[in-house]
């Protein structure tokens, strides 16, 4: 599934900048994660980046947008072939 940012997310733009997918972006009030493109990092790292740097754990995984390791690591490839 793909992750998403909770209202305690405090703009510290640590995370924006560790997506290699381009999904985070700030919102009206708080960095938003796309769900289109959040893979988990499912194909460039073991463990999701923003979470990973995230001061205030404030980035679980989205229950609107269940995907399995499967499913992520095809969107990954999507992506992928979609930039080249």
């Amino acid at each position: 599934m793909s992750l998403i940012i909770t209202d305690e997310c405090i703009n510290c733009d640590v995370c924006e900048p560790e997506c290699p997918n381009n999904a985070i972006s700030q919102g009206e009030t708080i960095y938003e994660i796309n769900p289109n493109l959040c893979t988990e990092c499912v194909g460039h790292f073991d463990t999701p980046q923003c979470v990973e740097v995230c001061p205030v754990d404030c980035i679980p995984n989205d229950p609107n947008h269940v995907e399995s390791r499967d499913d992520l690591y095809t969107k990954y490839l999507h992506l992928v072939k979609k930039a080249g």
